[in-house]
């Protein structure tokens, strides 16, 4: 630090540049809710939105091609370790797969020839459980990893983690037991893209900045769906009239959820190790003597801008991990999100694990309970099938409780959970089904809470 402030003035000035500019272009793109088409979104979700319109025919077939390609390279690559991938650690790390992850990606691959192809069983090519993910899912997490691979240094790279980091830990460790420059993710996560933040979090714990369980926590409670995206499930129940008392009961139920749900197991028994099997050090984030949050966190940036010799790396970073997303996490998400689906459309599991749920719905005073029931537990394998199934009750209050509910669930394994799996991120499907019901439990009385005031 004293380094730092002793160096000669072009590059005291130069380094300043070099954590202002990127750092603020990287919070306008991620982290910035800006007006569009009568809503708000993000400008990263409006280059994925223009990507995406721009490839509408072919992108499909694209994402087709790249998830085989994916399945066949890891195939060779894990069975032969061929020098050309093994002496090539960005391509071994791609492709050199443990058996789970090999079996997943080829699973994937098979999955994403057979819907293109329309040749195989009618329960894996329909538009309600492959199709889906092919056709409506993956082109559009396609469009967020190309842009938010390639821009994510922006927020990384520059100094804005240490600088906000050090002005936010006094809020974010004693209410979240979390870092302060997780705060970054939290809001990206929040205000942006929940994939985005996935993204995020896991290139955190791999650089060794975030523990087990500080990824886990900030994965598992952060990575909401869009603004746009709740207008659409509220337009599903008929209830686009009450978007501001619906955002701010999904607001207040994430919050409330964000602060207990990581205090219980499993996230709690989650090991506070990097990735490394290192600790934290116990001064870690503590301010040095005679400066205060907001100089420390000016200095820690400049000095991590100062760390920048070579632009291309970082560039050569961002490429690898829109390479790493598209590989590695399409596969992933194309083979659980297509057998989570299959088994809410085919088989009558998630209608008998609601059923548990009918005593606390009647206790809440929630209208239809038993219709209720059957949308609370199928929100694990798509948080739209719950707004589908609520739009045939009669009940407003009901239907309000079921959207809001659906969103603030968060873990589904179309895209959050296979997302999550697909990362570095230390979760399991047990896991994240075990937080999912821990999630459901906590946010549904106070969903229901602000159901009764409204109505």
């Amino acid at each position: 630090m004293q380094q730092t402030a002793a160096q000669p003035r072009y590059r005291r000035l130069r380094n300043v540049l070099m954590f202002l500019v990127p750092s603020l272009l990287g919070v306008g793109l991620f982290m910035t809710p800006i007006p569009f088409d009568g809503s708000f979104t993000i400008m990263i979700a409006l280059l994925a939105n223009s990507l995406q319109q721009l490839l509408a025919s072919v992108l499909p077939l694209l994402v087709t091609i790249l998830v085989a390609l994916s399945a066949l390279v890891s195939l060779w690559a894990t069975a032969f370790k061929p020098a050309a991938i093994r002496k090539r650690p960005l391509l071994n790390a791609l492709f050199n797969l443990s058996p789970l992850w090999l079996v997943t990606r080829l699973l994937g691959g098979v999955f994403v020839l057979l819907v293109y192809s329309g040749i195989g069983p009618a329960v894996l090519i329909s538009g309600d459980t492959g199709a889906l993910v092919l056709y409506d899912l993956l082109p559009v997490l396609f469009s967020v990893f190309v842009f938010a691979g390639l821009l994510l240094p922006l927020l990384l790279d520059f100094g804005l983690l240490e600088f906000i980091g050090s002005l936010l830990t006094g809020v974010m460790r004693p209410l979240f037991r979390l870092p302060g420059r997780s705060a970054v993710d939290c809001m990206a996560s929040w205000l942006g893209d929940g994939s985005v933040g996935i993204l995020l979090t896991s290139k955190q714990y791999e650089g060794h900045h975030y523990t087990q369980r500080e990824a886990a926590v900030i994965g598992t409670t952060f990575s909401a769906v869009s603004i746009t995206f709740s207008l659409v499930v509220l337009a599903q129940v008929g209830l686009e009239s009450l978007f501001l008392p619906f955002y701010g009961a999904v607001c207040l139920a994430g919050l409330v959820a964000a602060i207990v749900v990581p205090r219980l197991p499993p996230l709690s028994w989650k090991k506070d190790t990097f990735l490394n099997g290192n600790t934290r050090p116990a001064e870690h984030e503590t301010t040095p003597e005679g400066l205060t949050r907001l100089s420390h966190g000016y200095q820690l940036a400049l000095a991590r801008a100062n760390s920048i010799d070579s632009l291309t790396r970082v560039i050569r970073t961002g490429i690898y991990t829109a390479l790493d997303m598209v590989l590695g996490v399409l596969p992933v998400v194309m083979a659980f999100g297509t057998l989570a689906l299959i088994i809410a459309e085919t088989t009558p599991l998630f209608t008998w694990l609601g059923y548990p749920f009918i005593p606390l719905l009647e206790l809440l005073q929630i209208p239809e309970a038993a219709a209720a029931s059957e949308t609370i537990v199928v929100g694990f394998a798509d948080m739209f099938i719950p707004a589908i199934l609520a739009s045939s009750i009669e009940s407003e209050l009901t239907r309000f409780v079921i959207a809001a509910l659906s969103v603030t669930q968060l873990i589904y394994m179309s895209e959050v959970g296979a997302l999550l799996l697909g990362s570095k991120i230390p979760v399991n499907v047990f896991e994240l089904f075990m937080i999912f019901l821990l999630r459901t439990l906590v946010t549904l009385p106070v969903i229901a809470l602000v159901a009764h005031l409204v109505f």
